[in-house]
């Protein structure tokens, strides 16, 4: 398995399946934003707590749009507070995290921010600052790595 420092970037389509293995969540549909400078992760619930004089959050993760009976229950140390505005304009404070990407073979680590996107088609965006160095956005092409991830789930469903 490749990992950071492959010579060849990735080429990926503006929709892939990817997994965020430091959180436990297999498989997640994250539409590729080169509009967006950050990354995001819809999240259900989220709270924050103390845990050896550092700041963390939990919080829920539901991958499935169709099925919200699957739920990741995660954790991780809060790594800032940032504004973020929407492409509506809107800006607000969010907490971001920092985590493993895997993608096509190839893991990296990428800042998150986490937030409510209920109203959203894709429960995470993969942002420019995280594909940076690491692949290719083929704006036409959707799964250039494939759909095997979205199986992580068939024996849950």
């Amino acid at each position: 398995m490749e990992s950071e420092g492959s010579s060849q970037p990735l080429r990926v389509g503006w929709r892939e399946w990817l997994s965020l293995p430091g959180l436990g969540i297999p498989a997640i549909k994250a539409k590729v934003d080169t509009g967006a400078r950050t990354s995001c992760l819809h999240v259900c619930s989220m709270e924050t707590f103390m845990e050896e004089g550092a700041e963390w959050v939990r919080f829920v993760v539901q991958p499935l749009r169709k099925h919200p009976e699957v739920a990741f229950n995660c954790a991780a140390p809060v790594l800032d507070r940032r504004n973020v505005t929407d492409s509506g304009g809107h800006t607000q404070s969010r907490i971001f995290i920092q985590t493993e990407v895997l993608l096509g073979g190839r893991r990296w680590q990428i800042e998150l921010n986490l937030t409510r996107r209920e109203n959203m088609l894709f429960p995470m965006l993969l942002g420019r600052t995280a594909l940076h160095g690491y692949a290719v956005v083929e704006p036409g092409e959707s799964f250039c790595q494939g759909k095997l991830l979205a199986r992580s789930y068939s024996k849950k469903l």
